[in-house]
């Protein structure tokens, strides 16, 4: 290793920087943000960098100083579950929250999820941008959080964790103890389930019955359980059943007709959804969908209605024309 590090040598971990701000933060955008500062704090020091510390850790330590510094005094980012009790399925419930920076975003696989590489280590990563484990993330104090993704995410011995953390094998260790048990303790719809590979015959259903607007056919690939959420609305709904008289509604029916473009997002299949848009001709963007699996049916529903943002960061048109 060289004594100086070079611009190829920083951004060849741009992407699994990426990765690591956004577990942290909860934010594809603040993850960015974060990484660019990384890399300008890098760039800065880089002839003062003398090869006594991987290039990775070094860096995974700036990063860590970026993030930790980003979430002073700050609120946590969440999902509505998060927040309070389970709406009725009436549409009554739908006001956005007073703050815009309060959710948790999707962020595109290409981010952070790499284009090559061992298929089991590709498939780790995707499993760690989950949306249900980055929100749960988020439920842990920072420092215990950068132990957990350290450790448990990026597999640093306790050793190199401590030095990225300028902190102790011991605390590092007492840190991620504390975390394990907080992630616990947490209301199971707030936890993470376990991953489930990906089913398309399932997501083809999907697709052709919400297409459909299939209220019957939807219902039957949702799990009894099942929680739909709708950032920037404070409200969710949990139970098929709900989420599908909540969707038949006079302003949530209005999807009817819509069309789905498939995007990849946080690990899984995503896709954005563009409603008819009698007014214009074609089809307007309204929300960006991405779902989760669990025992072979669709668990969670999450709808982000910031398109103005999400679709130009995963490369969605801001109109569409029905060519099926």
């Amino acid at each position: 290793m060289t004594a100086t590090a070079t611009t190829d040598d920083l951004e060849f971990y741009r992407r699994e920087l990426t990765g690591y701000c956004y577990r942290m933060l909860g934010s594809a955008f603040e993850a960015d943000d974060a990484v660019q500062e990384t890399m300008l704090r890098a760039w800065k020091g880089a002839d003062g960098f003398e090869g006594r510390a991987s290039l990775r850790s070094w860096l995974y330590r700036i990063a860590t100083n970026v993030c930790l510094d980003a979430m002073r005094g700050e609120k946590r980012r969440a999902l509505p579950m998060d927040l309070g009790p389970a709406s009725p399925p009436v549409e009554s419930y739908m006001r956005p929250a007073p703050a815009e920076d309060l959710w948790v975003t999707p962020i595109p696989d290409a981010r952070v999820v790499p284009e090559q590489g061992d298929p089991a280590e590709i498939a780790a990563v995707r499993d760690s941008v989950r949306l249900a484990f980055v929100t749960a993330l988020q439920h842990l104090p920072p420092r215990q959080r950068a132990a957990l993704i350290l450790c448990e995410v990026l597999r640093l011995p306790a050793a190199e964790a401590a030095g990225v953390l300028d902190s102790s094998v011991a605390s590092v260790n007492s840190a991620l103890q504390r975390a394990r048990a907080s992630l616990a303790e947490l209301p199971e719809h707030q936890r993470p389930a376990e991953v489930e590979p990906e089913n398309a015959e399932l997501l083809s259903k999907y697709v052709d019955a919400f297409q459909r607007y299939d209220m019957k056919a939807l219902l039957a690939l949702l799990r009894e359980d099942a929680l739909q959420t709708m950032p920037p609305f404070e409200m969710w709904i949990q139970g098929a059943d709900a989420i599908t008289t909540w969707m038949v509604q006079p302003g949530p029916s209005q999807c009817a007709g819509s069309i789905l473009v498939p995007v990849r997002a946080n690990g899984v299949v995503g896709w954005g959804q563009y409603k008819p848009d009698p007014e214009h001709g074609g089809y307007a963007p309204w929300a960006l969908q991405v779902h989760e699996v669990v025992g072979g049916q669709i668990s969670r529903m999450t709808y982000f209605l910031d398109t103005e943002r999400l679709f130009p960061l995963f490369g969605l048109r801001d109109r569409v024309f029905d060519d099926r």
